[in-house]
C-alpha cells in the first residue's frame, strides 16, 4: 500500500528527500505516452515528466527497442576506457547541433555533474576560480554546483570551492529589474555586469553560467537578447559563457532548439541532461575543444555515456528531430499559454502566467499584491492531482506551479489538462475569497 511505502520511505530516506502531496504521496507504477498510473490504479495526465525528463513521454517504442537491442548484445557497461560506438555517434550529433566549431563532448550521468564538468573546464582554461552566476538560479546539488545556485532553499552549505559574484535575475514581477521595458532591462543588466566586474571580482573571472530560462527558479526568463548583450561585455574581459540547457534543451522552448538561441549568442560551453535520456541517466557538456581539453590530468567516466544510456539518447534525439517536436512544443504550448491567460488570468491569486513552448508557469500571490502565496500553490497542485493532472512546484518562494509536459503532448491532451488546471485555480481562488 502507498501509506506503508511512505512510512518505509520516511524510515530509511533522508528527511530532505521530499515528496509531493504530503501524507498523500503517490507511487507511480506504470506509464504510457503522456499518462501514468499510481499504485491505487488511478490514472493521471503527466504535465511534469519527472521534472522535464521523460521528454518523449512514457514507454516510447523507439527508445525501448533501442535499449533492448543494446541489452541483447550483453554489453551494458565498459567505461570510457574502451570505445563505445553509441557514445561516439551521439557525441557527433550533439556536436553538430551545438553550433560550436570543432566541438568536443563529455558525457556524465546528471545535470549536476555536467555543470561541475563545465566549471572544471572553464576554471582550468582561465586559471581562475571566479565565477559569475545569476540570482534565483539552480545548477545542481553537488559542492561546486550548489555554490553557483542563487536560491537559498537549494543551497545546503555556504562553503564553496569557487569565488562567486551574482548578477540580477530576469524576474519581471519583483526585484531590481522588474517593470522595465525589454530594452531598459537589457541596458540595466549590462550596467549591473560592469559594476559587479569592477567591484566584487579580482578581474580574471573564469565564466558566467546561466540558464536561458531558470528552471527550479520558476521558469523566470529575461528578455530575448540579454545574454548576447552580456557576452559582448564578457568577451572584452576574456570571460567564458556557459549555457545551462539542462531544462531548456532539445526544442522544449518551441521557438528554438536551444534556449540560448533566443539571445543572439554562441556559448563557449553548453550543458545538457534530463530529456536527452528520456529517463535513462544521461547528461554532458559540449564545448570548444580548447576548453574541454583543458584538463591537465588523465580521467575517464565510469557510467557517463554508457552503452545503454547512449543507445537511449540516440533514439531520443533522432525521434525529436524526425518528428519535429520543437514545432509541436510551440504549437501545443501556445494552446496552454493562451488558454491559461484566458481562463485564469483574472483570478486574484494569479500574479503572472509565463513561459515559452512546453515550459510554462503560473505564479501565485496574495490578491491585490505581489506577495508570494505558497499555500495557494500547494492547494492548486493538490486540486490538480485530484482532477487527474500531475504538475510541479518551484520558484524562489515556493509559489510557482511549473509544467514541462512531454514534447509529444497532443492538442487534445493539452486542452484536457488545461481544463483541469483552470478549474483547480478557480476553486482555490474562490476558496480564498
Amino acid at each position: 500500500m502507498t501509506d506503508d511505502l511512505l512510512a518505509r520511505h520516511r524510515a530509511v530516506m533522508p528527511s530532505w528527500v521530499a515528496t509531493y502531496y504530503g501524507d498523500e504521496a503517490i507511487e507511480l507504477v506504470a506509464g504510457s505516452g503522456r499518462r501514468v498510473t499510481d499504485s491505487a490504479g488511478r490514472s493521471y495526465l503527466d504535465f511534469f515528466g519527472g521534472v522535464l525528463t521523460t521528454m518523449l513521454g512514457h514507454d516510447i517504442a523507439e527508445v525501448r527497442e533501442a535499449v533492448e537491442r543494446q541489452l541483447a548484445t550483453g554489453m551494458v557497461h565498459s567505461s570510457t576506457l574502451y570505445l563505445i560506438r553509441q557514445q561516439v555517434e551521439l557525441a557527433e550529433k550533439i556536436a553538430g547541433l551545438s553550433g560550436i566549431p570543432d566541438a568536443r563532448v563529455f558525457f556524465t550521468t546528471s545535470g549536476t555533474e555536467a555543470n561541475e564538468a563545465a566549471l572544471l573546464f572553464a576554471t582550468n582554461h582561465r586559471r581562475s576560480n571566479q565565477i559569475l552566476a545569476i540570482r534565483n538560479s539552480y545548477h545542481g546539488r553537488s559542492f561546486g554546483a550548489m555554490a553557483i545556485t542563487g536560491h537559498r532553499s537549494w543551497s545546503a552549505s555556504g562553503l564553496s570551492p569557487l569565488s562567486v559574484s551574482w548578477l540580477h535575475s530576469g524576474d519581471r514581477l519583483r526585484g531590481r529589474l522588474a517593470g522595465l521595458s525589454d530594452a531598459d532591462h537589457i541596458d540595466a543588466a549590462v550596467e549591473d555586469l560592469r559594476e559587479v566586474l569592477a567591484t566584487t571580482t579580482a578581474g580574471d573571472v573564469a565564466a558566467l553560467i546561466a540558464e536561458p530560462i531558470q528552471g527550479v527558479g520558476g521558469f523566470v526568463h529575461a528578455p530575448d537578447g540579454l545574454f548576447g548583450a552580456l557576452k559582448k561585455e564578457l568577451d572584452g574581459h576574456g570571460i567564458l559563457f556557459i549555457a545551462d540547457e539542462v531544462q531548456t534543451g532539445w526544442g522544449r522552448t518551441g521557438d528554438h532548439f536551444w534556449g540560448y538561441q533566443a539571445h543572439d549568442v554562441q556559448p563557449d560551453l553548453v550543458t545538457f541532461a534530463k530529456g536527452i535520456g528520456n529517463g535513462f541517466a544521461l547528461a554532458g557538456v559540449v564545448g570548444r575543444a580548447e576548453l574541454v581539453n583543458a584538463v591537465p590530468a588523465t580521467s575517464f567516466s565510469t557510467f557517463g555515456g554508457n552503452p545503454i544510456s547512449t543507445a537511449a539518447g540516440n533514439a531520443v534525439l533522432d525521434y525529436v528531430l524526425e518528428h519535429d517536436l520543437q514545432h509541436q512544443a510551440k504549437t501545443v504550448g501556445k494552446i496552454l499559454l493562451d488558454g491559461l491567460r484566458a481562463g485564469a488570468g483574472d483570478a486574484g491569486i494569479v500574479g503572472e502566467i509565463r513561459g515559452r513552448g512546453l515550459m510554462l508557469a503560473v505564479e501565485f500571490v496574495r490578491p491585490g499584491t505581489t506577495e508570494p502565496d505558497p499555500a495557494a500553490t500547494v492547494r492548486v497542485v493538490d486540486e490538480c492531482r485530484r482532477g487527474g493532472l500531475l504538475v510541479g512546484k518551484g520558484g524562489l518562494h515556493g509559489n510557482v506551479l511549473r509544467m514541462g509536459p512531454a514534447l509529444t503532448l497532443t492538442e487534445d491532451e493539452a486542452r484536457e489538462g488545461l481544463a483541469i488546471l483552470v478549474d483547480a485555480i478557480r476553486r482555490t481562488d474562490a476558496a480564498g475569497s
